[in-house]
């Protein structure tokens, strides 16, 4: 037979049909990947077709085993965000979208004991230089920046302020 001719198949036995995963099995497949808060994962097993008693049974047992814990997901989050560079009233907002709790919230930003004033800097340092804002409108550009990031409002002005002093320090 050439390479160009198709070869036919003969049909054979059709493959058994898979039965469908359950919700448990889809959600520790999830969990496989990456901590999942619990309300992220009954979203995506809603969005999978799966009923709600069938979810939160699944999430229920998930939660006994200890497979998903909210607290162990809020503590991945909060670590991977900082790292990234990521300030606390946006972290807030992110650990709120994923239903924890306000109290629960404060505690986990404390216990994280992050120099936010030093990872500011870090942020302003990787995106513009170490060069200092000497002109009002960059010093604004620069506060907005911190800001977006999620930065405190006290700790930008006190980094920006920061950062104008260096730049006339090295003013001769």
């Amino acid at each position: 037979m050439s390479v160009g001719m198709a070869m036919k198949r003969r049909p054979g036995p059709a493959a058994p049909a898979k039965p469908p995963r359950s919700a448990y099995d889809k959600a520790l497949g999830l969990l496989a990947r990456r901590e999942h808060s619990r309300r992220e994962l009954e979203a995506k097993l809603r969005q999978g077709g799966y009923q709600g008693d069938e979810a939160a049974a699944a999430l229920d047992r998930l939660g006994e085993r200890h497979y998903q814990d909210d607290d162990r997901f809020a503590e991945v989050l909060l670590r991977s965000r900082i790292a990234q560079g990521y300030g606390p009233m946006r972290l807030r907002v992110e650990l709120k979208s994923h239903g924890l709790a306000d109290a629960r919230i404060r505690e986990l930003l404390e216990a994280a004991q992050a120099d936010w004033e030093a990872s500011a800097t870090a942020q302003l340092r990787r995106r513009y230089g170490s060069a200092g804002a000497s002109d009002p409108a960059e010093r604004a550009r620069r506060a907005q920046f911190l800001l977006r990031r999620g930065f405190a409002a006290a700790t930008v002005r006190s980094v920006i302020h920061a950062d104008v002093d260096e730049a006339a320090d090295d003013i001769p």
